[in-house]
């Protein structure tokens, strides 16, 4: 699946929210808010979390199966699918960590997948007039 810049960027960093919002004590227990808590972190600190998330996250969208996405809509892919991808780049070895691993990715990828912004068509797109 080709996915553009900015719908990886959108996903990844929504991503990057909901695992800031699991982690992050303060804004679990609603004494601040997932933007505040982002706001809150350096650049090097988005930069060290996103990171992180994308090399779980962007080769698996990789290697996701090529699908017909029609404007308007989002990207949608079955379970069965994200665990094929994963399972084609779990390195763990051992049954049980090579399980979890693909366990972890699995909900990872889903949880990026949700975030997907509408795909937009291209054609429909105005150009300026002064242009």
């Amino acid at each position: 699946m080709r996915f553009t810049e900015h719908e990886m960027t959108k996903a990844l960093t929504a991503t990057a929210k909901d695992v800031l919002r699991q982690q992050t004590k303060e804004v679990r227990k609603g004494k601040v808010d997932v933007e505040e808590a982002w706001e809150g972190l350096t650049r090097y600190q988005r930069y060290q979390l996103l990171d992180a998330l994308g090399t779980q996250v962007l080769p698996v969208f990789v290697a996701l199966p090529d699908i017909t996405v029609r404007a308007g809509e989002r990207p949608t892919f079955t379970t069965e699918q994200v665990v094929e991808a994963v399972e084609s780049l779990a390195q763990s070895s051992g049954k049980l960590r090579r399980r979890a691993e693909v366990v972890a990715r699995v909900a990872l990828v889903e949880t990026a997948l949700k975030h997907l912004p509408i795909r937009n068509d291209p054609d429909a797109l105005t150009v300026p007039d002064h242009l």
